[in-house]
């Protein structure tokens, strides 16, 4: 991007601004359906501001702007904003001024302030609102300024879909639609809309190409007791794809006709949503027509969260493929690092490499984050050409990646000694170990809340004042979203409970800036432990990763002997699911690497 195209953009927002009398505009980093990847249509924040981190949101006011973001990209933020007329504001430091409290400040009394209410949540839009009105500022939802200033804006995808058969999902979406109807009951509503792309991809069994990593297309859809209908642009639909979809009951509409649809509902229909998961403009015109119900959180995302035993096993076998995958990959590095062949970028290629030869794979989870020293500090980092560090035979490399298999998606983190290490970096390594074992072990009561469990995974970084800010456990979709929710592993408050067959990332860190980042990450089942007369049910995890721990940086004298036999478990179950996918040569290597310790 040449240096000079954003402050070309900002002026052409602030013109745009002063012909409709807006004195600042909010622009945040989502699109309609509230996704964490968007199109890149709608990669609107990325386009006016040169930041690419995927969360933050930007501000254009008449002779100020700023991009509000988070701890993890405040490096790349820093960078990327320096000399765009863009300043950096972080949230959560001392100091940092609310972005609300800040736009009145600049706006003023009397002022007007503007945001596209098709790509801002409904719950986000009305606490703005409320919070203007309070100082006597006007929120204005009705602009798309991109429209008209973002020339080369790029089109809404029209990439085909296909539909997933049931052997991969375990369920038909008749049979989903059905549970979805039953669930309306609870809440007393006619009917639902479903506006996030995986929960749609989820709900109606199918999925596309339309945003990077996430294999999922872009639509709506409503369900209810009368009809199903997915609103989808016609161009996306194969033949089979409609066929399929008319079998299980789907009426099909065009994309757009999703606000005349909800126009037409029947006065005082109860319709169900999700403030945080539609976005203002739907949610206001369905007011207009329909009572609301408000859920915390949807019925759909929570279902979706609950694998089926067929999901389960498609995840087993990914894990499968993926070990056997890594083995290659951490054969080559070892082979490689002496020859000052191993980059961050050759990182990210070799792994693409390796699991692009397994079957079933379709592409990556996520961009890979491979960061040498101090890159692995940064929690989000993504290695370019002007960034990109040679990986010398000292200290830690940080490697989280993931794949999506058809039966199955992947996402795993490394911390790995290329060479000589430090006794700081040995007791940290070792710390965060700990507290990764210590969620795998985890027994807890049904009911248990994932904020209940996080201590676990800090434990041993607080004894010593150390933490990290960001969680220690997002969901994982069955081939879709790497991160989805309701549930979670962290220190903010969250009222879902973790429930059998939900599938969990372990993640907890430790970073020391321009030093290094350390983060080790297993996907984990929440599974029945044991009934008891007196107390209950309680649950445990069942790690379902598949590849080995480096045992190299581990200072022994840290752990106890429950961690130590979990750890020489873990790498026993390791050796004997790969090994007979492995080549005599990969086996012994393989064996070396798990051996106890």
């Amino acid at each position: 991007m040449k240096s000079n195209q954003i402050p070309e953009r900002l002026s052409a927002m602030r013109k745009f601004m002063e012909a409709k009398k807006l004195d600042a505009f909010i622009i945040p980093s989502t699109d309609p359906h509230l996704s964490e990847y968007p199109p890149k249509s709608w990669e609107s924040r990325k386009w006016i501001s040169g930041f690419t981190g995927s969360a933050g949101t930007a501000v254009v006011t008449k002779d100020k702007a700023g991009v509000w973001t988070d701890s993890r990209y405040f490096l790349q933020a820093g960078e990327q904003l320096a000399g765009t007329g863009f300043d950096l504001y972080k949230m959560g430091v001392a100091g940092t001024p609310d972005m609300i409290d800040w736009i009145v400040e600049q706006v003023g009394k009397g002022g007007k302030v503007g945001i596209d209410g098709l790509v801002y949540a409904a719950s986000e839009a009305k606490k703005i609102k409320q919070k203007l009105a309070a100082k006597e500022i006007k929120l204005e939802t009705k602009y798309d300024p991109f429209k008209k200033i973002w020339k080369d804006q790029p089109e809404v995808p029209k990439n085909a879909i296909f539909t997933l058969p049931e052997e991969i999902s375990g369920e038909s979406a008749k049979s989903k639609i059905k549970r979805i109807v039953e669930e309306l009951k609870k809440h007393d509503a006619d009917g639902i809309i479903i506006a996030t792309l995986d929960a749609v991809a989820w709900t109606f069994n199918i999925r596309g190409n339309d945003v990077e990593y996430n294999p999922v297309a872009v639509a709506y859809g409503y369900i209810s007791k009368k009809e199903s209908v997915l609103f989808i642009d016609p161009d996306k639909l194969t033949d089979e794809a409609k066929q399929e979809l008319k079998s299980e009951g789907v009426k099909l509409a065009d994309y757009g006709k999703i606000f005349d649809y909800v126009k037409k509902l029947p006065a005082k229909s109860t319709v169900c949503v999700t403030g945080n998961k539609i976005n203002y403009t739907l949610l206001k015109e369905l007011s207009t027509t329909c009572n609301v119900v408000d859920v915390p959180f949807s019925p759909v995302d929570l279902m979706k969260s609950v694998k089926n035993e067929t999901e389960l096993k498609g995840f087993r076998n990914a894990m499968v493929k993926d070990g056997v995958a890594l083995v290659k990959f951490y054969r080559w590095m070892e082979e490689a690092l002496p020859n000052g062949e191993v980059t961050e970028l050759t990182i990210a290629e070799k792994l693409r490499e390796y699991r692009s030869q397994q079957d079933k794979y379709v592409g990556e989870s996520f961009g890979t984050i491979a960061g040498y020293a101090g890159h692995g500090a940064i929690i989000h980092y993504s290695a370019t050409e002007e960034s990109c560090s040679k990986v010398e035979q000292k200290g830690l490399v940080l490697i989280d990646s993931g794949a999506q298999y058809i039966d199955g998606t992947t996402d795993i983190t490394r911390t790995w000694a290329v060479g000589e290490t430090t006794e700081q970096m040995r007791a940290d390594y070792t710390n965060v170990l700990k507290g990764h074992i210590g969620v795998a072990m985890a027994i807890y009561p049904e009911g248990t809340r994932g904020s209940q469990l996080d201590v676990l995974a800090r434990k041993a970084l607080w004894d010593n004042c150390q933490t990290y800010w960001h969680g220690t456990g997002h969901g994982i979709g069955h081939f879709l979203n790497v991160h989805e929710g309701p549930q979670n592993i962290r220190l903010e408050e969250n009222p879902t409970t973790l429930q059998i067959g939900m599938v969990t990332s372990n993640e907890p860190g430790v970073y020391r800036a321009d030093e290094y980042g350390i983060r080790t990450e297993n996907l984990v089942v929440t599974q029945e432990y044991k009934k008891t007369e007196n107390f209950g049910t309680f649950y445990n995890f069942e790690t379902i990763t598949l590849c080995h721990i480096d045992t190299k940086p581990i200072e022994k004298s840290l752990m106890t002997d429950k961690e130590i036999e979990w750890l020489n478990n873990y790498h026993q179950m390791v050796y004997d699911k790969l090994q007979i996918h492995l080549t005599d040569e990969e086996k012994a290597w393989l064996k070396e690497k798990t051996k106890e310790i």
